[in-house]
């Protein structure tokens, strides 16, 4: 009967595809299967599930979006509770659709999703598995319910989702918010709901991505016939920003925000300073808008240069190097050979900011209105970092995609390509890196000729390459390749200007809190094994548990690492490594599982550590 059932619909979705027939739904249900058929070459009638990332794929996908989804996941959190007894589950997924946060419903319908994968790490593209909410949602960047067996493919029969786009504070597109359900007892017009929902939560999270980005600007709400939309500015009434709203509204575009144009060309707004107001707003011409209700920064800032002084695009890096003599005088390097494409290696621990440094020496460049893409070579299994770096063809390996991958080399063609952990990268895949950087183009995996590419390298490593070029655990000749300019990013015990550094992470981190001198001589005196990423949760949550706003030494989770010489981190991972090999006999497998890393990964450190294993 299943059986019958999927001949029928495949049969439905070719005849509504040759215009034959159509559907109940309105034209863009259609519309989509005709994609799908035509543009990407699916098959409604094929099974199986959709492609799912692994656990350190998921992370290295995330990272982008980390502190978006640790903005929303409160949000998100409550839709799963309030939508649980009623069978949805609730997703937030990237703009390419992959979910990268799930919340399953009550146990009977959980497994359900569980069986079908329909889950943290799974993707669902339009073009990979045809008309369904979250692809086609993200296809036409509009919410759509996608009802049962107004999917594609015959298989997700059973589902019913409610989608609705997902826009960052520029009115980009950042994702979509997904609630779905496998209830067959509610028919389409109660799952109508559900999509309204969906389009008020989103509403509410892209509200809140704006008001944190924009959180040392002045806030002015603006009505309109879809919706109010959010308008931030300076002391100075310029605008510096404008949710996709308000930007539709008002006529506003990427190149007059940047160029700081003033507030009164398009609204006039009264308003006393500091205060949190709900005000009558007009237009420029003195028309009448509405009400606006406007609320001033949630924390004092510091005057901004005027627009009308070119901004020094070497700003992000010379705030990051503070007052420390040493990353000053790196700086002042890094000005001096301009846009020459020279290779960096950054070297330092493990949380000292080697990505976000590597971000702004490439907006700092004159490939910064081109793409910046990452890989951190630690946490992608050995297996599939050729696949990642070096792209491949259609057809190349059993579960390749259908198109093939551009590869992230590819990716980074005339912008930068960031390789964080470099150390880690098994010595075939160097050789290969080494190729594309003498020759200037990638063979991508199954490929019949080479793609050429210009793009600029900056590695990163906590190891000491030169050590391992010497013994022969990392290719001399590739380090020297890295190693055009090596700048050293001191831990942050070891910097002159770390109290200043405290006092910026303190103001970010916990911006509507004090330090009591007790904290305060506890946060000066840490050692901080986990650098800058440890002090930012710490401040982090401090903020969110600080009592009457006054942050104590009894809210700062601060392991018992300060008053001691501090390890070496080497030293401390090999023991740990060590310690768990032992515990589990010798046994890799269950070792990795118990450290959280791929088993390749674990197999490479024990090699590079030279650790004896009992197999």
């Amino acid at each position: 009967m299943a059986s019958l059932s999927a001949s029928n619909h495949v049969a439905r979705v070719l005849s509504v595809a040759n215009h034959v027939a159509d559907v109940d739904a309105s034209s863009r249900i259609e519309n989509s299967w005709r994609r799908c058929l035509i543009s990407h070459k699916l098959d409604p009638a094929r099974q199986g599930p959709p492609q799912t990332l692994t656990e350190s794929e998921v992370r290295h996908v995330a990272e982008p979006m980390e502190e978006t989804i640790r903005l929303l996941t409160p949000e998100l959190d409550d839709l799963a509770r309030v939508l649980r007894d009623a069978g949805y589950c609730v997703n937030l997924a990237d703009a390419n659709a992959t979910m990268l946060f799930s919340r399953l419903p009550g146990e009977s319908d959980a497994r359900m999703f569980m069986d079908w994968k329909i889950y943290t790490g799974s993707n669902f593209a339009e073009a990979f598995e045809g008309t369904n909410g979250l692809g086609t949602c993200l296809a036409e960047q509009k919410p759509i319910l996608v009802h049962r067996d107004e999917h594609f493919r015959a298989q997700w029969h059973m589902f019913s989702c409610a989608v609705a786009p997902l826009f960052d504070q520029a009115g980009r597109l950042a994702g979509a918010i997904n609630i779905t359900s496998c209830r067959e007892d509610l028919e389409r017009a109660a799952h109508q709901l559900a999509l309204a929902v969906a389009m008020e939560a989103t509403r509410r999270m892209e509200g809140a991505i704006f008001r944190d980005h924009f959180r040392n600007s002045w806030i002015a709400t603006v009505p309109g016939d879809g919706g109010s939309g959010l308008l931030a500015y300076d002391d100075d009434r310029r605008i510096v920003g404008a949710c996709r709203s308000a930007r539709a509204l008002l006529g506003l575009t990427d190149g007059l925000i940047a160029s700081g144009i003033d507030l009164s060309r398009y609204i006039k707004l009264d308003h006393a300073r500091g205060v949190d107001e709900l005000l009558e707003l007009r237009r420029a011409d003195g028309r009448p808008l509405g009400q606006s209700h406007v609320a001033p920064p949630l924390r004092a800032k510091s005057h901004a240069p005027r627009r009308d002084v070119p901004v020094d695009r070497f700003d992000a890096l010379h705030r990051l190097a503070g007052s420390d003599p040493g990353l000053v005088k790196s700086v002042k390097r890094l000005r001096s050979i301009g846009d020459h494409n020279l290779p960096v290696l950054l070297h330092g621990e493990t949380g000292v900011g080697k990505d976000v440094f590597a971000r702004a020496i490439h907006a700092a460049s004159n490939r910064a209105r081109n793409n910046y893409v990452a890989l951190n070579c630690a946490a992608m299994p050995e297996s599939l970092i050729d696949a990642e770096l070096f792209g491949y063809e259609a057809g190349a390996f059993t579960g390749a995609r259908r198109d093939g991958s551009k590869g992230l080399i590819v990716q980074a063609d005339g912008g930068t390509l960031f390789l964080d952990e470099i150390g880690d990268m098994p010595i075939a895949l160097q050789t290969r890196l080494l190729r594309v950087l003498e020759n200037r183009e990638v063979w991508p995996l199954g490929a019949l000729k080479p793609v050429p590419v210009d793009i600029r390298l900056i590695s990163a490593t906590h190891r000491d390459l030169g050590r391992m070029a010497e013994e022969g655990s990392f290719r001399a000749d590739l380090y020297f390749r890295l190693r055009g300019m090596e700048v050293r990013l001191p831990a942050l015990r070891e910097r002159a200007d770390r109290d200043d550094i405290i006092r910026q992470i303190v103001r970010e981190e916990a911006p509507n809190c004090r330090l009591s001198d007790e904290a305060w001589s506890l946060l000066a005196a840490y050692s901080y094994p986990g650098n800058m990423r440890q002090l930012r949760h710490v401040l982090r949550l401090a903020g969110c548990t600080a009592e009457d706003g006054v942050i104590t030494d009894a809210d700062l989770d601060l392991p018992p690492f300060g008053g001691r010489a501090e390890p070496d981190l080497e030293a401390a991972e090999r023991a740990t490594i060590v310690e768990a090999l032992r515990k589990h006999g010798g046994r890799v497998t269950e070792a990795a599982r118990a450290l959280k890393l791929s088993r390749a990964t674990l197999y490479r450190k024990i090699k590079a550590m030279k650790i004896e294993t009992a197999q």
